[in-house]
């Protein structure tokens, strides 16, 4: 046993869950940006203001969204150079092989194939053979054996969600914003949650909520003791900056996670709010403005994710869809926030000094 772990250690393999559902999970989201979120952004302004260049660039962006995802978790892993570059073919075939649930598939093939060449890295004299060779064998044989059940089960999973909600809006609303705003809050990667699993439609809208009444309720409730630095990086940044102090006091995550519980059926029954953009979308709130920009891209052009899911078709936003928007994404978790913060400071619950980011 002592021999084992003598060898792990030296190879930097490291069996935790911190490594595998923190900071892969968080670099897969990495990736996922770098590809396929950004290239959305771009190849929908190309195609808007009919400029080819970026339609093209942002097409070619999203074609290698699986390699760069399995390249962003060997980069958590720490793995060794012919390891990391070996990924690249490694996530195209979990991809390919796991069908809509793909980026499931990826980040648990990626991450054993990773590991296997980490073992063999540098144990032998023909590395730049071997290494790649180890790699790129067990991961491709990996995706033959694992990948179409577990890309069936995330995009099962997934599917129930988003037609749940579509029967059962109020309810699913509440349950989807507060959980997908949680996850957004805490070390983990609500993006690559939301794009594994294909949240689009009214379910995408609810994510999106949630997540928003996190991150803006954290930047306009912590103004007092953050100012304008502290509203820019929890406000188009993240609100996991707090995970610190809701450590040392969780009734801190109250007021926002109560403002996604409203907010999240008002987007759902009221303003019928879908993200029919790119499914990671949904799990980045106002990130870079991405979930707005998610929402945007999905009136004009719907992802072939929320075609295939929930039937989406291009519509022509009107008043009311502007409306929602700004009121779901930005107004209504503020002003909650601020009056759930401000009755439990009376109360005692939250003092001064409770929301200062260090």
């Amino acid at each position: 046993m002592d021999k084992m772990q003598t060898f792990l250690q030296r190879k930097n393999i490291v069996i935790s869950a911190r490594r595998y559902g923190i900071d892969a999970l968080g670099a897969m989201a990495q990736g996922l940006f770098c590809s396929l979120l950004i290239g959305t952004i771009i190849q929908t302004l190309g195609q808007q203001f009919g400029i080819p260049f970026l339609t093209d660039a942002g097409t070619f962006a999203k074609a290698m969204s699986a390699p760069a995802m399995a390249i962003a978790i060997g980069y958590a892993l720490q793995a060794p150079p012919l390891v990391l570059f070996s990924l690249a073919a490694v996530g195209q075939a979990a991809n390919a092989m796991g069908g809509a649930g793909g980026p499931l598939a990826v980040l648990f093939i990626a991450i054993i194939a990773a590991e296997l060449g980490k073992v063999v890295s540098k144990e032998t004299k023909v590395d730049i053979l071997v290494t790649p060779s180890v790699t790129i064998l067990s991961g491709v044989a990996l995706a033959y054996l694992i990948a179409p059940p577990i890309g069936a089960l995330a995009d099962s999973f997934g599917t129930l969600i988003n037609r749940t909600t579509m029967l059962q809006p109020f309810w699913m609303g509440i349950a989807v914003s507060v959980l997908v705003g949680i996850a957004l809050t805490l070390p983990i990667s609500s993006a690559a949650i939301c794009h594994t699993l294909g949240l689009v439609g009214l379910a995408g809208g609810a994510a999106v909520a949630g997540c928003c009444a996190q991150m803006v309720g954290f930047a306009v409730m912590s103004f007092r003791e953050n100012r304008w630095g502290g509203l820019v990086s929890q406000g188009l940044g993240t609100s996991m900056l707090q995970m610190g102090n809701i450590i040392k006091n969780p009734r801190i995550w109250i007021p926002p996670t109560l403002a996604s519980a409203i907010t999240g059926p008002i987007a759902t029954c009221l303003f019928r709010l879908e993200m029919n953009g790119e499914a990671v979308n949904a799990g980045m709130g106002t990130c870079g403005l991405c979930g707005q920009i998610g929402i945007w891209t999905g009136w004009l052009a719907p992802s072939e994710t929320a075609i295939s899911k929930v039937g989406a078709a291009a519509v022509s936003p009107t008043a009311m869809h502007w409306a929602g928007l700004f009121l779901v994404c930005f107004i209504l978790p503020a002003v909650l926030s601020v009056i759930f913060c401000e009755l439990l400071r009376k109360i005692g619950w939250i003092k001064e000094g409770d929301l200062t980011l260090s």
